[in-house]
């Protein structure tokens, strides 16, 4: 099952896509999708979203994951991303997969086991679950893998609870 996370942004946008199977993980592709600061808005949603199109087009997930937005204290930048993570979802509607949405800190627990965890230990347990020599860079990167494997962990622990309620059914 291939599967792609997200890591919504204006600026930099992270995107990494994992095929899991057997409760094995193998990477597939990793990376960003960066807007010029000086570019308007428009434009610059504009361009993540045809990357992320063109990404799923050639990547083809069967599902995509995003990571919902987390709000700290600067209200323009969660706008921002907020306006990032809007076109992220319309991309993977638009191709027409179907979409997840986790908190930071569903993934945190996902990842590491611990939802408060550091990021350097999510980033840590991305690198091992991947089995890569190296955490993945950027971070923006390594943050949208460890929403895909969190995704890739939530979408089998549903499909084997729902195969259970058949077989009692």
């Amino acid at each position: 099952m291939i599967v792609m996370g997200i890591d919504p942004g204006v600026a930099t946008v992270g995107y990494g896509v994992v095929d899991y199977e057997k409760n094995r993980f193998r990477l597939v592709e990793y990376g960003t999708i960066c807007t010029p600061a000086g570019m308007d808005m428009p434009r610059r949603l504009s361009l993540i979203y045809d990357g992320l199109c063109d990404i799923i087009r050639r990547l083809r997930p069967v599902s995509v994951a995003v990571e919902e937005l987390f709000f700290n204290t600067n209200v323009k930048t969660a706008i921002a991303v907020g306006h990032g993570r809007g076109v992220a979802l319309l991309a993977a509607c638009r191709e027409g997969l179907p979409i997840s949405e986790y908190t930071p800190l569903q993934v945190k627990q996902a990842v590491v086991g611990y939802g408060r965890a550091e990021k350097k230990q999510v980033m840590e347990m991305v690198r091992v679950f991947l089995n890569l020599d190296e955490i993945p860079k950027p971070d923006d990167a390594a943050d949208a893998l460890a929403v895909a494997i969190c995704h890739a962990h939530s979408s089998m622990s549903r499909l084997n609870l729902s195969a259970a309620a058949q077989k009692r059914s």
